[in-house]
């Protein structure tokens, strides 16, 4: 039991469960499939996790590897940004660029999808489930090398697995050596970001816990919404202003020493609530069989999201009487 409590597993294995399933991409009978989404996903928000703790930083540089993630898994990977035709649903249409060969509206809503969802939020939460050692490693350097080569072979199984299912699709050598390029610069501009202590401001109102996680629902459900348009004239203002209000939001109040170990709970606990209601609108088939999988699949993957959401709060609420008062960073809390 010690070693499922672990906060290095629980991240390996929360971050594929919410970016693929709690999302309603799989009915729940492929749940065995986390085991080698846990490859790329897991391996890649560990190691996210662990190179930020290590250099001392805190989330823009989680944000700006989980953007170097995203890119690198839907440019050099899957090649979603590419593939005129990918997975049959023609999601480069909308807001089409010949030039470069993406869609605007979904290049930026499925890479705000990897560093919102499978990366920032499931980091989120499992420091919140450990406030003791929320900004300390955890991982040893043989460990780290270890989760490496998982990443490795996870990423060789994304592509084999996707380059297979949706037509053999290559994306041009620009193209790929243009998003490689993009990947390392991401990189790099994470790992030496100037770390920067803001002042903060003892008499700046911070909201309840329950509002900050109401108004983080509100801009992702806006964000969600608008990102499904088919429109790239409402997509795109659509997904764009969410965002930037939710940032905006979370920035300003973070800024202020009532900002707690609650409220960046709530941050990840809105992201991963709207993924649940989301997985309402994946689908449901065509026969009745397949109508009643997915209703359960749904069902069950919001219960499973309010059962750990509810036991990473009750440990939150253990810890805070022990656990001593320290300033928080002035940056999204995600």
């Amino acid at each position: 039991m010690r070693f499922l409590r672990n906060p290095v597993v629980g991240l390996f294995f929360l971050a594929p469960l919410i970016a693929e399933f709690f999302l309603g991409d799989f009915p729940v009978y492929m749940l065995p499939l986390i085991l080698p989404l846990s490859l790329w996903y897991g391996a890649g928000a560990v190691l996210i996790r662990e190179v930020t703790r290590r250099l001392g930083r805190g989330r823009p540089t989680i944000l700006l590897l989980g953007l170097a993630f995203g890119v690198a898994e839907e440019g050099l990977l899957t090649m979603s940004l590419f593939n005129p035709n990918y997975a049959d649903q023609r999601l480069l249409d909308p807001g089409h660029i010949a030039a470069l060969g993406i869609g605007v509206p979904w290049t930026i809503f499925v890479l705000t999808l990897h560093v919102l969802w499978s990366v920032a939020a499931p980091i989120a939460l499992i420091e919140s489930a450990q406030p003791q050692r929320r900004t300390t490693p955890w991982l040893s350097n043989r460990a780290m090398a270890g989760v490496g080569v998982l990443l490795v072979a996870g990423a060789a199984v994304t592509f084999a697995s996707n380059h297979r299912l949706y037509g053999h699709f290559v994306a041009s050598p620009t193209q790929l050596a243009t998003t490689a390029v993009i990947v390392i610069a991401l990189v790099i501009l994470a790992v030496t970001l100037t770390r920067r202590s803001s002042a903060m401001t003892p008499d700046r109102n911070v909201p309840a816990p329950w509002i900050v996680g109401a108004a983080t629902m509100i801009c992702a459900g806006a964000f969600q919404v608008t990102g499904h348009t088919d429109n790239a004239w409402i997509a795109v203002p659509g997904m764009v202003v969410s965002l930037v209000t939710l940032a905006a939001a979370i920035s300003w109040w973070s800024r202020s020493t009532g900002w707690t170990e609650t409220h960046r709970f709530a941050v990840a606990a809105g992201l991963v609530l709207t993924y649940t209601w989301r997985a309402f609108f994946a689908g449901y088939g065509h026969s009745t069989a397949e109508l009643i999988t997915a209703v359960a699949s749904y069902v069950l993957y919001a219960f499973a999201s309010v059962v750990i959401l509810a036991v990473i709060a009750r440990r939150i609420t253990i810890a805070a009487p022990a656990r001593s008062a320290t300033p928080s960073q002035a940056c999204p809390a995600v």
